[in-house]
């Protein structure tokens, strides 16, 4: 699989993260509108069996990637720094790409604020109220609640990593597929105008690998379960997964998936055995229909999978860890 970088460009609020698996389900929705069924389910065809055809990144600020879950012994530091020093450390949790070439347990000393990435984002509140469809008013009662949005400052730019086998899907139709989704609107309440983005062509950025490697590093939400990790030298947040279908599924009955169990981006996963670190990827497809023909994470489209995969950057662990 190659890898590619987008630039991505935010023009509105999001109400939705821009997380990889999410934007996997939301590029599958545009591919199934973009060209047809049978594109989508040709290309999603041996996915829950190590083979997908694409695995995405959460978006990153440019030139960043997220600084990994290590214990706070094995970074490197000033034993002597005052209290105040380290609670500014734990503020810089965005990497330089720049850095990766340096020992792991230095990027936290290397790591960059929010604010020193040049992204100027600001994440509130807004105020709903809840409306009788039947009615158009708010009824007997007022029921006030919130949504949170994601507010990007102008000229805000964004990366996002794929790993992409072009026997099966080009890199323009990829690209395609970018563009509709940025002008349709990603997540929730794309329908009032939130979640619009531009995307530029895609660049072949290889992320440069250690040349010496026991680890794998992250770049999206990924499920780790049952590979053969070595648990003693992992280190992972867990992160829970409630989804929801997206484009015409959103109106069915049930749009709901079942909750999954994921390992946060930035996980640190060292395998038991000699791995193949050329393969620029982690995890597993989930979903899919089981024995009896049910779904195994929806009922409503029993044919649905979820992206258990994320792009991984082979790395060296440190001693201490």
């Amino acid at each position: 699989m190659i890898a590619l970088t987008f630039t991505l460009r935010p023009r509105t609020a999001l109400a939705t993260p821009l997380m990889g698996d999410t934007l996997f389900g939301q590029l599958c929705w545009a591919i199934r509108n973009g060209w047809d069924d049978a594109r989508l389910v040709g290309l999603l065809d041996g996915y829950t069996n190590g083979h997908p055809f694409l695995v995405v990144s959460d978006a990153f600020p440019a030139g960043h990637l997220p600084l990994p879950v290590l214990p706070a012994r094995c970074w490197q530091r000033d034993d002597a720094a005052n209290p105040e020093d380290r609670k500014a450390l734990k503020k810089k949790i965005w990497l330089p790409v720049e850095a990766l070439s340096a020992p792991l347990e230095s990027w936290q000393q290397r790591a960059a604020t929010s604010k020193e990435t040049g992204l100027d984002w600001l994440s509130q509140p807004q105020p709903r109220n809840s409306l009788n469809r039947l009615t158009g008013t708010t009824g007997d009662g007022f029921a006030p609640y919130s949504v949170r949005q994601h507010w990007f400052g102008r000229g805000a730019v964004l990366d996002l990593h794929v790993r992409l086998d072009e026997s099966r899907f080009g890199r323009d139709e990829l690209h395609a597929a970018l563009v509709a989704l940025g002008a349709a609107g990603f997540g929730k309440d794309a329908n009032v105008g939130l979640g619009k983005f531009d995307i530029d062509a895609p660049r072949e950025i290889p992320l440069t690998a250690h040349p010496n490697p026991d680890a794998w590093f992250t770049l999206a939400p990924c499920a780790p379960q049952g590979l053969g990790w070595n648990a003693r030298r992992s280190f992972y947040r867990p992160f829970t997964r409630y989804g929801r279908h997206g484009d015409i599924a959103a109106r069915m009955e049930n749009p709901f998936k079942s909750p999954l169990l994921l390992a946060a981006t930035g996980a640190l996963l060292s395998p038991l055995q000699a791995d193949d670190w050329a393969r620029g990827w982690v995890g597993q497809g989930l979903g899919g229909r089981g024995p009896d023909g049910s779904g195994k994470i929806s009922r409503a489209l029993p044919q649905t999978v979820h992206q258990g995969y994320a792009p991984a950057i082979p790395v060296r662990l440190p001693e201490a860890a």
